[in-house]
């Protein structure tokens, strides 16, 4: 992180604390139910991501561009759920409201990586659709292993400089005042507005970066069901149509699930409850990583045809394993 400070310039002696302090929620009893909740909720994430990685992993017939995509979705909700939820639980269950001062932006750059890639994972399957509906001939030409694990390695390189920008930029401030975050994990833009000497580059970096991994990444996915619903337009036959639509659904629900509060709580931040914000901000963090599997397992044919080839051939074992015990 010295790196940002030596090349903005010499001699620069920057306050930065021992510690913050993560407020959390304010004025609300028996609060740590709620946090025993979102424990629950990391559980039941962690379950499901790794029964989804697994099926891919197992299954042959799942070894497909498209899966990659979905590997590496559940792969992230696993990381950043790990990431956020048993420290979040460690500061507010166990009272350990105090972090340090490289804890907190180790926290924020982890958290803010994983919270990108799920909107840039969710172009790569919108971009998977785009292309398998309106050019189904040319999918498999266009759509190849190749081509998705270098989109989804590019997507990683870019949100991880973005985020290590973004967190290097504040080893440039100077904290002289409140060392109170009011958030429930290392937000920040609320960390940098702690700050008391210019945090212009702060400002610019905090307003570019949902444009980076929030805007851009809807309007893309927005144009490619605005193509989609104009190709299936011209389909002939309704029940084709249906049928074309519906390998879309567990994306869409995916899309709205992701984006739907994180939209409402940046559209109403300047009359929205800090309580409010937190609870919201917090279920945004920890329900889709919890859903995500569940959708996938409940919606995609490929999925549930794979989950039950394994159960099948797990009870075709043991059936095996007690003829051959009786005989």
């Amino acid at each position: 992180m010295d790196l940002f400070n030596s090349a903005f310039g010499e001699n620069i002696t920057f306050v930065r604390p021992a510690y913050f302090i993560i407020s959390g929620f304010t004025g609300i009893p028996n609060i740590k139910y709620y946090y025993v909740f979102l424990f629950f909720v990391y559980v039941i994430s962690v379950l499901g991501n790794t029964v989804v990685m697994v099926i891919i992993c197992l299954d042959h017939n799942l070894r497909t561009p498209k899966y990659v995509a979905v590997f590496n979705l559940a792969f992230v909700d696993l990381f950043g759920s790990s990431s956020l939820v048993p420290k979040v639980i460690d500061i507010f269950l166990f009272e350990h409201s105090y972090i340090s001062y490289n804890d907190c932006l180790t926290f924020m750059f982890f958290c803010y990586t994983c919270l990108s890639m799920q909107a840039l994972n969710l172009v790569a399957l919108a971009y998977d659709r785009l292309v398998a509906i309106t050019f189904p001939l040319h999918y498999h030409g266009k759509v190849t292993h190749r081509f998705m694990v270098s989109l989804i390695a590019s997507f990683w390189v870019f949100v991880i400089i973005v985020t290590l920008i973004a967190v290097g930029l504040l080893t440039r401030l100077s904290y002289c005042k409140s060392v109170v975050i009011n958030s429930y994990f290392c937000d920040h833009g609320q960390v940098y507005k702690l700050a008391c000497n210019d945090k212009t580059p702060n400002t610019i970096i905090g307003n570019l970066l949902p444009v980076l991994i929030l805007w851009l990444p809807l309007v893309f996915i927005l144009f490619s069901y605005s193509f989609i619903v104009f190709a299936l337009s011209k389909v002939s036959t309704v029940q084709e149509r249906l049928k074309a639509f519906k390998t879309c659904t567990a994306h869409l629900s995916l899309v709205i699930i992701y984006f739907l509060p994180i939209l409402v709580t940046f559209t109403m931040s300047a009359n929205i409850h800090p309580n409010a914000r937190i609870i919201n901000l917090s279920l945004t963090s920890v329900f889709p990583p919890m859903l995500n599997p569940i959708i996938y397992v409940l919606q995609t044919q490929e999925i549930k045809v794979s989950v039950k080839k394994i159960l099948k051939f797990k009870m075709h074992s043991k059936l095996a394993v007690m003829e051959r015990v009786l005989k």
